[in-house]
């Protein structure tokens, strides 16, 4: 069959709504760069032209023809072995919404989809369509679902209102100030135009959604959102961090065996639990300062852009300031915690990292014959951290900036123990903090709690074991662990186990 005829009846076999969401994400706001055959001009016309005319003229040619000449581009393109490019991502890109919308072409060249995935060096695990759709606009859509076209409509007056946002931009003009986004696609068209188009003039982005919250709330709730939804709802679900579907992050283990007894248990219950909230793990035993250096060079590749989180396990023996690696060899705990957030691929995007290691010698030491033989540890050491979020008072524009963004932002440190202190140590099942953190976070799935929600139980739950050391002298102690957090959102536990689905050397 002709290539024209399969285009367009695959185009005619899709809904108005499916067309709007397609377009949406393969007009993504974030391209992974530097990247080849990217020159960073202006892509304006591109991605709001064709949503504005739409929702002005109630006709989908615009975004008909954009779609058309997406797959003209991937049939003719020739993959290209090493240099990544625009294009690469695109394609990958395209391909995921097809496949998460349902609306994946017959004609679909899938084998340049594994030739792509190659050159993004992608394992099994990550030749998953889930793992390219952009998380944060998976939120957008749901939001979207949740409003009635009246609701839209009412975002799109108030975004009228305000005169020096909106100054010169032709698109929407071509809008026009009143609109009926009733018609079935329109009101998803509108909403996504008025997403890039904040999204474009940096008042939005995946972590920074106070301009597009405000726009909700001026909604009245009455007309404003479908059956079952409040305007609070709407709100709060753009104040979690994005991390829809699976999987839910990537997450690094680095465990020093070496002289650590139950070490081994640590790794086998990191990787479970891991694995269990639906995260990519990767395992690195007996770690030193070589590997590490290793481990955040391969962070770097493009294929990291994909993830919506990073999870970091580190378990060693240490001191007040330091961590000790499997080659006897220290390392500063604040050069290991500052250096990883400076890696662009998770930037604007949680990241956790679990500090497990003593933090000096010190311990609460319980005094009394009842504490005698009452232990729950026969060991030594290990870590834990804690949440500040500064809301801002609704000031104008013009003093507000999401374009520089401090490099710690986004990250939480979780330390098994306080400065100074014991981290204590089952001698066969290894680190009490890490056996109690892997037990409350595999409980708690599925109940909508936040990670730090958790922590805070972890921290009661720890402290309420008796542990003894194992010197001559066998005191009994309590540990407390603590966190420390530089998060702007909250990051919730997935509510189900997403499953890895079986993905090999071709997309299905």
């Amino acid at each position: 069959m002709d290539e024209v005829i399969q285009v367009t009846q695959w185009l005619s076999s899709i809904t108005p709504r499916k067309k709007a969401k397609l377009f949406f994400f393969t007009t993504h706001a974030d391209a992974p760069s530097p990247m080849v055959g990217s020159n960073d001009v202006d892509t304006h016309e591109e991605t709001q032209l064709p949503l504005a005319t739409t929702v002005a003229l109630h006709n989908f040619k615009n975004i008909d023809e954009f779609l058309k000449k997406k797959v003209n581009t991937f049939s003719c393109y020739n993959v290209i072995e090493n240099e990544i490019t625009k294009t690469d991502y695109e394609y990958l890109r395209f391909y995921s919404a097809c496949k998460y919308l349902d609306v994946v072409p017959p004609f679909l060249d899938l084998e340049k989809i594994s030739a792509i995935q190659n050159k993004f060096e992608m394992t099994d695990e990550e030749r998953d369509y889930r793992l390219l759709l952009d998380s944060a606009d998976l939120v957008l859509e749901k939001v979207c679902d949740s409003l009635e076209p009246a609701g839209v409509s009412q975002m799109w007056t108030a975004l009228r209102k305000d005169r020096n946002l909106i100054r010169g931009v032709k698109t929407i003009d071509i809008i026009g100030f009143f609109v009926d986004p009733n018609p079935t696609g329109i009101k998803e068209c509108l909403f996504f135009f008025i997403v890039r188009f904040l999204q474009k003039a940096d008042k939005i982005n995946r972590v920074n959604t106070n301009r597009l919250e405000r726009l909700i709330a001026q909604c009245d709730e009455s007309s404003s959102c479908e059956e079952g939804k409040t305007i609070d709802f709407i709100i709060d679900s753009l104040r979690f961090y994005p991390t829809e579907l699976y999987p839910f992050g990537f997450c690094l283990i680095m465990c020093v065996i070496e002289g650590r007894d139950g070490a081994m248990q640590e790794i086998e219950k990191t990787m479970e639990i891991s694995r269990h909230l639906g995260m990519i793990t990767h395992t690195e035993k007996n770690p030193t300062k070589e590997t590490i250096e290793l481990v955040k060079k391969e962070l770097m590749k493009p294929k990291y852009q994909f993830y919506s989180s990073f999870t970091c396990w580190f378990m060693s023996h240490g001191d007040s300031n330091s961590m000790v690696l499997a080659d006897g060899e220290t390392i500063e705990r604040e050069w290991f915690l500052t250096s990883f957030p400076d890696i662009s691929t998770f930037q604007l995007k949680p990241q956790v990292f679990f500090m497990v290691s003593c933090r000096g010698a010190n311990k609460f030491s319980l005094k009394g014959d009842e504490f005698e033989g009452q232990s729950a540890t026969c060991d030594y050491y290990d870590i834990g951290s804690a949440l500040i979020r500064n809301r801002m008072l609704d000031i104008t524009d013009s003093v507000r900036d999401i374009s520089y963004v401090q490099p710690m932002m986004d990250t939480l440190v979780a330390y098994s123990t306080i400065l100074d202190h014991l981290s204590g140590r089952a001698n066969t099942h290894g680190s009490i903090y890490v056996d109690r953190a892997c037990v409350l976070m595999s409980e708690n799935i599925s109940r909508g709690r936040s990670l730090t929600e958790i922590l805070e139980h972890l921290s009661q739950d720890l402290h309420e074991i008796l542990q003894e050391t194992m010197d001559e002298d066998r005191i009994v102690y309590k540990q407390a662990c603590h966190y420390d957090s530089f998060f702007r959102k909250t990051l919730k536990l997935p509510y189900t186990r997403h499953p890895k689905e079986d993905v090999h050397s071709a997309p299905q």
